[in-house]
């Protein structure tokens, strides 16, 4: 048998073991790849405002710099009230200021028109003091902020408060809404309330509140 001189070509490998060997090479490299993608951290969603809840526990919305308004649900409670009575005594005022100038036949268009521009401007402060009513429940009491041009803050320390009322009139029954009174004790005010709640929020503060009355009296046994 003639042996095969060095450097000779069939010394040399195949071209399909090459493509063999890279065949083999790149499956590898694609599996590496997907396992580095695996291990990588997933950028972290943060929590949607619904699954928010406070630190102490309690159930009540998340609150945006500790201050919570009233639900859009309250706008029209909140202006419906002054917005009639205001378009009662423009309505009049008109009405006389019609007969007045124009007579009998231009008393009634006068009183329509008063009518209709008290109702707007009882609707704009209305909607005014629907975004100026504020409150808020920490660990120093019940807050409650109102006005427009002069901003009252009544404190309630939880401490002080009684008893609690929640009321459901007719139409805060249809738009799921609710009064709140806290009933204090040695304050200057006897008791605060504050007007279209959402009713849930309503009850959770009541519960809430309601809570610290039990854990005060089993102190005081």
């Amino acid at each position: 048998m003639t042996p095969t001189p060095p450097g000779s070509d069939s010394e040399r490998p195949a071209p399909a073991d090459a493509g063999a060997q890279t065949g083999e090479t790149q499956p590898q490299a694609a599996a590496e790849a997907v396992e580095r993608e695996a291990a990588a951290p997933s950028p972290q969603t943060p929590p949607a405002p619904e699954q928010a809840r406070r630190a102490d526990g309690s159930d009540l919305p998340a609150p945006q710099h500790g201050w919570q308004r009233l639900p859009a649900r309250a706008i029209p409670l909140c202006t419906i009230d002054i917005s009639l009575s205001l378009a009662v005594v423009f309505a009049i005022a008109a009405l006389i200021v019609g007969v007045l100038t124009f007579g009998r036949h231009g008393a009634v268009g006068s009183g329509l028109a008063g009518a209709l521009f008290g109702a707007g401007i009882g609707m704009w402060i209305g909607f005014r003091r629907y975004r100026n009513t504020l409150w808020r429940l920490d660990a120093h009491g019940f807050a409650v902020r109102r006005g427009v041009a002069w901003q009252r803050e009544t404190i309630v320390p939880l401490t002080r408060v009684q008893h609690l009322d929640l009321k459901h009139g007719p139409l805060q029954r249809m738009r799921r809404l609710a009064t709140l009174v806290v009933h204090t004790a040695g304050t200057r005010h006897s008791s605060v309330a504050i007007d279209h709640l959402d009713a849930g929020d309503a009850q959770r503060l009541r519960e809430r509140l309601g809570r610290q009355l039990d854990l005060e009296d089993d102190e005081a046994r």
